[in-house]
């Protein structure tokens, strides 16, 4: 499990495809403090640590994850979020974040605001709900929703986040895995309108 904190950004050094998977190389500040096998967030993908050497780690996404995030579109030199799964005696600083993306949205737009940046984010139809002042993950980055509309949201970036996550890199156009809220889930469930 996860908090949507984002510890540092890593960069992506090298892609290898094997069959169906696909294996990434990245290189961050944390790689050096992994251990294989460990379970680690990559723009809000829980992806499990296969190889480490210095300061880069290995992961391997299979096409199940390949069909539902953005990592099929990911290239050499991209910026990915990283977020260590929280400690049992750690503090909730974000949300409850699993790591199981739900789907991919698209930046419709950026503005700036002189001083924070507000994010505009387009999703298909049905396959979540977000509301004013909920949670939700873009990116593996917990933020709270501004403005809530039908299949489309926006978020407001304060300078840090905007400096230390990839928003700082983020334009118009570009796609974002997105995770919802995993209590408005449930809710949507019981309602039966599933995602």
């Amino acid at each position: 499990m996860f908090t949507g904190i984002v510890e540092c950004m890593g960069i992506i050094k090298a892609i290898q495809t094997e069959q169906n998977n696909i294996h990434y190389t990245i290189e961050s500040e944390i790689s050096s403090e992994l251990k294989i096998d460990q379970s680690l967030a990559h723009n809000g993908v829980c992806l499990t640590v296969v190889n480490i050497a210095g300061n880069t780690h290995v992961v391997t996404a299979i096409q199940e994850t390949l069909n539902k995030t953005d990592l099929k579109s990911w290239a050499i030199g991209k910026y990915v979020n990283l977020e260590r799964c929280m400690k049992a005696d750690g503090r909730f600083d974000g949300h409850i974040v699993q790591g199981h993306v739900d789907c991919t949205a698209t930046c419709i737009q950026k503005i700036d605001e002189g001083g924070s940046w507000r994010f505009s984010f387009q999703y298909s139809k049905g396959l979540g709900v977000t509301v004013e002042k909920g949670s939700i993950t873009v990116n593996g980055t917990s933020l709270t929703v501004v403005d809530s509309k039908e299949n489309e949201f926006s978020v407001a970036i304060i300078p840090y986040t905007y400096e230390h996550t990839v928003f700082g890199v983020l334009n118009e156009g570009d796609t974002v895995n997105l995770e919802f809220d995993i209590v408005g889930k449930y809710i949507q469930k019981m309602m039966g309108k599933t995602i």
